[in-house]
């Protein structure tokens, strides 16, 4: 068989195949809509509004389903990293280091691990991934997303939601779209142009659509000037029309502004249906809203359902959990999507040898940071401190000291610190009865300027809302502590605490807390003294990443700036390890020895750092964000009209030029490249050559491992910008890479298909290629291309 005859059978096998699903997926629909034919407008009405669960399994969301029809309930559960309801479930790495893998197959596994655990916890439809691009490094949520880089992102959605889906879960991507800040994000209009929605934001929807995912999840901001779960634009002429979506479209939580939003292209309110209930009832009844528009939203949602076998006579059925698989699978994506960012020296791996003297600092290496604030918290099976885990691994011939260097650990703020006083009882506690919504706004009294901890416990029914001085976090359900890092000068500062309206039955009990600067550093030098007297210091560090709120800068909360510099004085052979959901600041860099970003690593993730840091694992994770030295140092400094926006309004003024593309751009320096990240060994490009074919690149280049372990490179492939092609172009963008895992001295000829979509760029109405002689570069990072060719594209 030549090569033109294969092509033709492969094309045909794609069209039968094709054929096959899109025939599934008509008697779906035909199905879903001979049902919306027998339901009464009330059962319709309970489908596109949600309600309460009535058995409290702690999901996110509820529909009660027709049982005269035989349509059963459905289950809606939070889980960026992990199931998040009223039960242990495998706490997964936050989706942020998965990225960072840059491994599509450890991505399907990933959710494979989300799917099973959902079904077998009872529920149908999971709230992730979330796909929204990285723009800005302070954004509360980066923990929970990919990449600044739309290639990274698309590749790794993708692969989840075919995992998720794999296992009978369906997948709800998130949120659509440019919901790339926390700060307002209720009201915050952006302001973007359709390029840059196009070429940054939408390839990791468009992947995820073609992924098959079930559901679409809304944003909370307007997008030009429209809520986006009401922009008819987004959800009818790009999402269904452009991306050929054929699922149900839902809001966020209380993301819902109107009832006529279920015209403009949003099928399901939640998690109640305050606009798409009662209201949209009415307007059904006089007239104002078509019945056949409640139909067609009922009927995506039921045509999903049938697609997942929920409406078969015999449902598949619901798998028991398998913890000892999720937690190898946790494991593995901690240890792979590390990213070792310093090792002068050679201070990595440790060294096992009997006698070793190791001072571990730092609060979260004894309470383990598993994951970020909001609807990624998860009750994991367990959690390992890392201090146990080196503990067991340098041995008993080694000594391992604990110093905390700081605290997590708040004590109820006193109420004479509030003016107003804050109606307490005898244990600090607030007592917010069913149907109250205010709670208290007034004044915070500071004693001593510095840097805080305020946080916020809720128990009972509901969620509370903490704000201090504009910045705001939620607690309640399996939220956990609401808590914001905060510099605060002595004096009078703006608190308020709010319940949620239309979330909880009952009375909701609120704890402020917090730690003071004074108590913060209490901490200080009983730990420089620790390190002072060891052989190796090792430092946890962390931030405070949560839903609700964006970080006020890039600098690692509290004093632990400080802390890190002053054990590195007293010990040239420190070692900082990070918990971080984002890009941080390092003013101490230079005098460490080895940095390694774990990021949130999940439930296995004292296993993995200890494994890492012995050099039992290698580490192999790779920056899907650029880090700058200072917040000054991106597109934002000088800029608040692009971030957080100007009367409520951002502006996306620097376009295309999101990440590592505005600092080639503007030729500045990061603190590390996106795509930038060490190993235990070293790597060789040599003799590269690129080839236009069947409307891609053929990319080759020969690899080799010029060091003395095994290890795995990630090899990327950068285009330059088209000499046809008269709007701006990024000096490079990313159009493939490939994990390649080399023994000492081996070397392999590494092939990288470059798919014609990385060579397009959006017209206005339409995608182009950009033609002419264009440039491939080759390297371990945005930074490092070592190699160069060129390539006609035509």
């Amino acid at each position: 068989m030549n090569r033109s005859t294969r092509v033709l059978v492969a094309f045909a096998l794609v069209l039968a195949s094709s054929a096959l699903a899109a025939g599934a997926a008509d008697r779906a629909e035909a199905r879903a809509a001979g049902l919306v034919a027998r339901m009464t407008l009330d059962e319709k009405l309970g489908f596109v509004g949600g309600s309460a669960d009535p058995r409290k399994l702690g999901g996110a969301g509820y529909v009660p389903g027709v049982p005269r029809l035989g349509i059963p309930e459905l289950r809606l559960t939070d889980g960026p990293a992990g199931v998040r309801v009223a039960a242990h479930a495998t706490a997964m790495p936050a989706p942020i280091a998965l990225a960072s893998a840059f491994d599509p197959g450890l991505a399907r596994a990933y959710g494979a691990v989300l799917g099973r655990d959902g079904r077998a916890l009872g529920q149908d439809v999971l709230l992730s991934p979330m796909v929204n691009t990285i723009r800005v490094p302070v954004a509360g949520r980066n923990f929970e997303t990919f990449s600044e880089d739309p290639l990274v992102s698309a590749r790794t959605v993708a692969a989840e939601v075919a995992g998720v889906q794999s296992q009978g879960l369906m997948a709800t991507v998130k949120h659509f779209a440019e919901y790339n800040q926390e700060t307002d994000r209720d009201t915050v209009d952006v302001s973007v142009d359709d390029r840059t929605v196009h070429e940054i934001e939408l390839p990791g929807f468009r992947a995820a659509v073609d992924a098959g995912a079930a559901s679409v999840m809304c944003a909370y901001n307007k997008v030009n000037t429209v809520y986006a779960c009401a922009n008819e634009e987004l959800l009818h002429g790009i999402l269904r029309e452009e991306l050929g979506f054929r699922g149900w479209v839902m809001s966020d939580w209380y993301g819902t502004h109107s009832t006529d939003s279920i015209s403009k292209g949003l099928d399901q309110e939640m998690p109640n249906g305050l606009y798409l209930g009662t209201a949209l009832r009415r307007a059904v009844l006089d007239g104002t809203i078509p019945e056949s528009t409640v139909d067609a939203s009922v009927r995506r949602i039921l045509t999903q359902m049938c697609r997942f076998g929920l409406l078969d006579r015999t449902p598949p059925p619901r798998p028991e959990r398998d913890a000892a698989g999720g937690a190898r699978a946790a494991l593995a994506v901690a240890e792979q999507g590390a990213v070792l960012l310093r090792n002068e020296s050679g201070a990595l791996p440790l060294s096992d040898a009997p006698g070793q003297r190791i001072a571990v600092i730092g609060p979260t290496a004894r309470v383990p940071k598993i994951g970020g604030g909001g609807s990624s918290h998860v009750v994991p099976d367990h959690a390992d401190a890392p201090l146990d885990t080196i503990r067991a691994r340098a041995g008993q011939d080694s000594t391992v000291s604990y110093s905390p260097g700081g605290t997590l650990d708040g004590l109820p703020i006193p109420p004479a610190s509030f003016d107003p006083p804050l109606p307490v009882d005898a244990d600090g506690v607030v007592s917010v009865p069913q149907g109250q919504t205010a709670v208290y706004n007034g004044d915070l009294l500071v004693p001593g300027s510095g840097e805080y901890l305020v946080s916020l416990s809720a128990s009972g029914s509901g969620y509370g809302v903490l704000e201090v001085d504009g910045q705001t976090a939620y607690a309640g359900g399996n939220l956990g502590l609401a808590e914001l890092s905060l510099h605060l000068d002595a004096g009078r500062h703006k608190v308020a605490l709010s319940r949620l309206a239309g979330l909880g039955i009952g009375v909701l009990k609120l704890t402020p807390q917090w730690v003071t600067a004074q108590r913060q550093r209490e901490y200080l030098a009983p730990a420089v003294d620790a390190a002072r007297q060891a052989g190796t210091a090792i430092v946890f560090a962390y931030d405070d990443s949560a839903e609700g709120t964006d970080r006020h800068s890039v600098s690692l909360p509290g004093y632990q700036d400080e802390l890190i510099t002053e054990v590195a004085r007293v010990n040239p052979n420190t070692v900082v390890v990070l918990n971080t959901g984002s890009a941080v600041a390092m003013p101490w860099l230079n005098g460490v020895r080895a940095v390694l970003d774990m990021w949130y690593p999940g439930q296995e993730g004292a296993a993995a750092t200890t494994a890492l840091l012995y050099g039992d694992a290698s580490p192999s994770g790779r920056l899907t964000q650029t880090f700058p030295t200072s917040l000054a140092a991106t597109p934002f400094g000088g800029h608040p009209e692009r971030f957080p926006g100007v009367a409520k309004r951002a502006e996306y003024s620097e376009g295309i030029f999101t990440g590592y593309r505005w600092y080639d751009a503007n030729r500045v320096r990061p603190l590390f490249p996106f795509g930038y990240g060490l190993t235990y060994t070293s790597f060789a490009y040599s003799d590269p050559r690129a080839k236009w074919r069947d409307g891609g690149l053929d990319v080759e280049f020969t690899l080799r491992n010029t060091g003395t372990r095994p290890g795995r490179e990630v090899a990327q492939v950068y285009l330059g910008p088209s000499p046809d092609v008269a709007v701006p172009q990024a000096v490079r963008a990313l159009a493939g890479y490939q994990g390649v895992f080399l023994r000492p001295e081996e070397s392999r000829r590494v092939k990288i298909h470059v798919d014609a979509q990385q060579l397009r760029y959006w017209t206005g109405t339409g995608w182009a290629l950009g033609t002419g002689t264009r440039t491939v570069s080759i390297g371990a990072s945005s930074a490092d291309l070592p190699l160069s060719t060129a390539v006609t594209v035509r």
